[in-house]
């Protein structure tokens, strides 16, 4: 799958370990304890690129802002921690108060909030209530489940490169009795092998694209799941544009001559790509 060993080196291993560490130890990356492979994945695709060891941080550290910055959120995760696990077990009340203050820390999962209910029921009517979900480069979205409306015995996998927003995901799970299964996880790089029902991709094959281009295809059939929901931004930054009509050819590209079948649910603000696989 998607990940790639370094073959095309005009840099010695020395210095790959070192542009590694640079980026992981800068003053902008250190405190998220990133996956190394993420880094080491970035600096391997953009080889080609650069011409010495400085050109090909300046490409990774640009590749890395890319995939880092749109989930960077305004929630100091010290104090959340802290303040999660003051609230009682069983505390459901003061438990979807918490969730909906951090769901509104990210313009990604704050925008869903005034259609959340909608927005899970109708994907739920779709591919019935799950007994597995992986939630994929999860961001903050698992802070939705005590809106979910799942029964307990639903297990919820989910998966980010964010070390602390991990460490969050898992007290929360802990609090509301469900197991800690949020892991730190570079997916592009090491895909999931689990098996589930549904698997939410939320708001990022567009990035894949970006990252590495042509990668969703082979990451989409490696996922071992009966659903997958794609979901992409609707319209632009402003909501002056609709972006229906690429988002569906970027589907489309990447579902075509597979026996698969798509059904569309659009949102105000998303469009969620439901994606039966029939396995």
């Amino acid at each position: 799958m998607p990940s790639k060993s370094p073959s095309k080196t005009i840099l010695n291993t020395e210095e790959v370990k070192a542009i590694a560490a640079s980026l992981l130890s800068s003053r902008k990356y250190k405190g998220l304890d990133l996956p190394e492979e993420t880094i080491l994945d970035l600096i391997d695709q953009n080889l080609p690129h650069g011409k010495n060891a400085r050109d090909v941080e300046k490409v990774v550290r640009q590749k890395l802002h890319n995939i880092i910055a749109p989930y960077l959120e305004t929630l100091d995760y010290a104090t959340a921690r802290a303040e999660l696990n003051s609230i009682g077990p069983g505390d459901k009340e003061a438990i979807e108060k918490f969730c909906l203050t951090v769901l509104g820390k990210h313009a990604s999962t704050r925008e869903r909030l005034p259609i959340m209910a909608d927005f899970y029921n109708r994907i739920f009517e779709t591919t019935g209530i799950p007994n597995s979900i992986l939630d994929l480069a999860c961001g903050l979205n698992p802070f939705a489940v005590p809106f979910m409306n799942l029964p307990v015995s639903t297990s919820y996998r989910a998966y980010d490169l964010h070390q602390p927003r991990i460490q969050l995901i898992n007290d929360l799970f802990l609090l509301m009795g469900r197991p800690p299964l949020a892991e730190k996880r570079d997916i592009l790089v090491d895909p999931p092998k689990e098996k589930a029902d549904v698997a939410f991709f939320f708001k990022e094959a567009h990035r894949f694209e970006q990252r590495q281009h042509g990668c969703n295809r082979a990451f989409w059939e490696f996922l071992n799941v009966r659903y997958l929901l794609v979901s992409l931004p609707s319209a632009n930054l402003t909501g002056s544009r609709s972006m229906i009509d690429g988002q569906r050819i970027l589907v489309e590209r990447n579902v075509k001559g597979l026996p698969w079948t798509v059904q569309e649910l659009i949102f105000d603000t998303e469009i969620v790509f439901c994606i039966d696989k029939g396995i």
